[in-house]
């Protein structure tokens, strides 16, 4: 049953610094990177002010945050850091480490394009660059959608069948610095959901001795790996379940995806992100010119939902989809190739087709849909695409 909730105007980063107060973490590490800054700076007022007993330490650069924050998960603490671009890519070499020993760490990240040129914007190279990290993806459209997700990502992340850590992405300045009015729910019911963390296994327990970090060579390393593959094949199941406890909470329903005007469409657009509140407006505009085209929202990128997208797409003639990350030599961009693989074994499948777009903060406007939309008309009409992968909105 739904709960009372207050309504609020907030930024993208005040909702998840709101959200992580509400979590009440034992450990936060953090380093400031525009426009990620906003959130740790917001919350560590809330630890100033007595708000949360987290303990808040203030690392000198994003490698040793997430140091800190692998160490404090380590000992049995409920932690989390935040970081945007050149700072998450900093921590590379952390990611895994997280990830291999299985610390639940959940972490705001904010989009911003990698260097260099040097750009402050969004898009989603930084996140998409950490695809095969070893760590769950959640993407937000809107501020309400980054502050349920990360409730979320905490009890997806600290279920026993699951063990892994979770970032919840937004699009830099697009909407960690847009207002909007969010519905809030209250801290006892944000901890009531979430419940207190026990570790399964700790640092700091005498009586069960473990190591962490050892040395893995030929004889184990690999089998490692499975495991943390096998939680990865087992959070979609945990992400379910929560989704549906979540909605309950707060009638706001969460899925792998979400759908608009699919049902009966020939054609599909898929974005991530903010993308997809200028999409729905482009698909009734394309509607009522005549094409039946729906959009698909993905919001769980990793674990990747290939079954449940091939059963929601097939009949499709044709998908467009969006990536606003080029990766460089790669059969068009992480989005696009994921989704055409999971269609590969089909012997009736759509056609698949790219647009890059948005790199470095570029805006999409319904300009850039009406271009695909035109493109789709045409694969519709011809059969085949003239061109598989293309950039929208580029000045070539």
């Amino acid at each position: 049953m739904a709960v009372k909730m207050t309504r609020m105007t907030l930024t993208g980063n005040q909702a998840v610094a709101l959200a992580m107060k509400q979590i009440n973490p034992d450990v936060v590490a953090a380093y400031p990177i525009t426009p990620q800054t906003e959130v740790v700076q917001t919350f560590s007022e809330y630890v100033a002010n007595g708000e949360v007993v987290t303990e808040f330490v203030t690392a000198e650069s994003e490698h040793s945050a997430m140091s800190a924050a692998i160490g404090a998960a380590a000992a049995g603490a409920r932690a989390m850091t935040a970081t945007s671009s050149q700072g998450l890519a900093l921590m590379w070499e952390m990611l895994y480490i997280a990830s291999s020993y299985r610390l639940p760490i959940v972490m705001p990240v904010v989009n911003r394009a990698l260097s260099g040129p040097i750009n402050i914007h969004c898009d989603h190279s930084d996140a998409m660059g950490a695809r095969d990290a070893g760590w769950i993806q959640l993407y937000s459209e809107n501020p309400q959608e980054a502050y349920d997700n990360l409730i979320q990502a905490v009890r997806i992340a600290e279920d026993r069948r699951v063990l892994l850590p979770v970032m919840v992405c937004q699009d830099g300045f697009i909407t960690s610095h847009g207002l909007e009015n969010l519905e809030v729910l209250d801290d006892a019911v944000v901890r009531e959901f979430l419940g207190e963390y026990r570790a399964a296994i700790t640092l700091l327990d005498k009586d069960r001795p473990i190591t962490m970090g050892p040395l893995a060579l030929q004889d184990y390393y690999f089998e490692f790996k499975v495991q943390q593959a096998e939680a990865m094949r087992r959070a979609p199941e945990v992400i379910e379940e929560v989704g549906q406890a979540f909605g309950q909470l707060s009638s706001r329903q969460y899925g792998f995806f979400e759908t608009y005007q699919l049902e009966d469409a020939e054609a599909a657009i898929v974005a991530l992100g903010s993308t997809a509140g200028t999409a729905r407006v482009a698909v009734d505009r394309l509607r009522r010119d005549g094409l039946k085209v729906g959009l698909l929202k993905l919001r769980v990128f990793r674990p990747f939902p290939a079954t449940r997208l091939v059963e929601v797409l097939t009949g499709k003639a044709v998908v467009a989809v969006l990536d606003r990350a080029e990766s460089l030599s790669g059969m068009g961009g992480p989005v696009f190739t994921e989704f055409r693989s999971a269609f590969y074994d089909l012997s009736s499948r759509p056609l698949f087709v790219n647009y890059i777009y948005g790199l470095g903060g570029r805006d999409i406007g319904l300009d850039e849909f009406h271009r695909v939309g035109s493109d789709l008309r045409k694969i519709l009409a011809e059969g085949k695409p003239r061109q598989i992968i293309s950039y929208l909105g580029a000045r070539l």
